[in-house]
């Protein structure tokens, strides 16, 4: 298995400002690897995300339609190990287009796990890639992780950067989390379609591809971040102040005293699947 480079990250500046969203033009803004200048350009790891998101969608474009020319078969445990890497030099070369970046390298991760993963859950080859390559929606992340969070175009998948040590625990769970979402296909956890490492400019940057669970016309009255845990969880006041706040475990608790009632069929299955979502490792 191919290894991945360690990032090369140099001394972060601290920010000159902030406003309650993290996102105002005229001010500076940072949030983990998350800058905004003040002309609101959005760099990660000081790399546009406009290159970020291109390059990307090139590589997705290129490994996800590679694989429709090879034989489907059944997924084997070195199929989790497995690392496709390509290389897209500026120039282009025969089989990679031409380019405006840098030369840059995506790695796919497990790419024929994923694509079992995508069968399994009734995704084309054709439908994946045109909801990936069209114009991503970047959204607003309330979390203080600093990831990037996109949305395609027609509300089907995410896109979101990951921290090495997420990715790497991605890897390991890929095996278990096989075997569950093919005998459970009521599984609550999170649908991955997909784990990529762009690597450019002296920078290592993993993304993973999910569901999007909830559609962006769907109007939530209320949403909540729960880790089921109590210490520092809850909304602070700015958060508290917005007109669709997000809120944490401890204002759920002092919102819902009683928790959520749920008819009895309803909680035995809820009940199970979780259990069984809950020994995946």
């Amino acid at each position: 298995m191919s290894s991945i480079a360690q990032s090369v990250e140099g001394n972060d500046d601290q920010p000159e400002d902030e406003d309650v969203d993290g996102v105002a033009i005229g001010k500076k803004h940072k949030l983990g690897h998350l800058r905004i200048d003040t002309q609101g350009n959005v760099t990660f790891k000081r790399l546009p995300t406009t290159q970020l998101v291109e390059a990307l969608q090139l590589g997705i474009q290129y490994t996800v339609g590679g694989l429709q020319a090879k034989a489907a078969h059944d997924v084997l445990y070195q199929d989790f190990l497995t690392v496709e890497i390509i290389h897209f030099p500026k120039e282009g070369t025969k089989t990679t287009p031409a380019h405006r970046f840098n030369d840059f390298t995506i790695r796919s991760y497990a790419p024929v796990a994923f694509r079992h993963f995508r069968e399994l859950f009734n995704i084309r080859p054709d439908e994946f890639l045109y909801s990936i390559c069209k114009p991503l929606r970047e959204l607003k992340n309330p979390g203080a992780s600093g990831s990037l969070f996109y949305l395609t175009s027609d509300d089907e998948f995410i896109l979101k950067t990951v921290q090495k040590k997420e990715a790497d625990f991605l890897k390991c769970l890929l095996p278990g989390y096989y075997m569950n979402v093919t005998q459970n296909p009521r599984t609550l956890l999170p649908k991955f379609f997909g784990l990529y490492c762009y690597q450019g400019d002296n920078k290592n940057i993993r993304i993973t591809v999910m569901n999007n669970l909830i559609p962006s016309y769907l109007h939530m009255h209320e949403k909540y971040d729960l880790k089921g845990s109590t210490y520092k969880r809850r909304a602070n006041s700015e958060e508290r102040r917005k007109e669709s706040p997000t809120w944490k475990d401890l204002d759920f608790m002092e919102r819902h005293p009683d928790g959520l009632l749920l008819d009895t069929e309803t909680f035995n299955a809820l009940a199970k699947t979780v259990q069984r979502d809950c020994r995946v490792r």
